[in-house]
């Protein structure tokens, strides 16, 4: 049996009829990439401004620079959330995705996501020193804890979002 693409991203089989009768039992692949990069984008934006407080420049840089770090921040959060889910899919991912190996998809993709973030805040808060945390700031091991709880919450809402929405075509 050969399977292949069809403009509009539905999978053809060489068995007549299969594709047909498949379609829209299972969330399309492609668009819920698309909506897990676009719901991750969106809520990982939303968790920098939320947790601006939180960090030592809240209190002392102008509103340039606030802003300046937020973008920056947050274009990281995209780029992390992207590198996260392209590993993840091509450990585990098939062409059934998400409709089989969502759980393990997500899951690799927030540890991942996790492990990196938990190297990047250590880094930057005690090695280069290049942001430090507010006295508000819960830490775990000297991690803020709020950039933590970011790369659980946002990456499994923005797969349940994806994974419910996407559907093919």
């Amino acid at each position: 049996m050969t399977t292949w693409p069809q403009p509009g991203g539905q999978w053809a089989d060489s068995r007549s009829g299969v594709g047909a009768a498949t379609e829209g039992l299972r969330p399309h692949w492609l668009a819920a990439i698309r909506r897990y990069l676009v719901a991750s984008a969106i809520g990982q934006l939303a968790w920098e401004i939320a947790q601006l407080p939180l960090y030592t420049l809240w209190h002392s840089a102008s509103a340039d620079q606030v802003v300046r770090a937020v973008l920056h921040c947050w274009a990281g959060d995209v780029a992390i959330a992207s590198t996260a889910l392209t590993l993840a899919l091509a450990i585990v991912g098939t062409r059934d995705w998400p409709a089989r190996h969502m759980f393990a998809v997500c899951g690799i993709t927030v540890t991942l996501s996790l492990a990196y973030t938990t190297y990047s805040e250590y880094v930057n808060t005690v090695t280069r020193q290049s942001w430090s945390y507010a006295a508000a700031m819960p830490t775990v091991m000297g991690i803020g804890l709020s950039p933590l709880a970011q790369w659980v919450i946002v990456p499994v809402a923005a797969f349940i979002w994806a994974t419910r929405s996407a559907t093919p075509g």
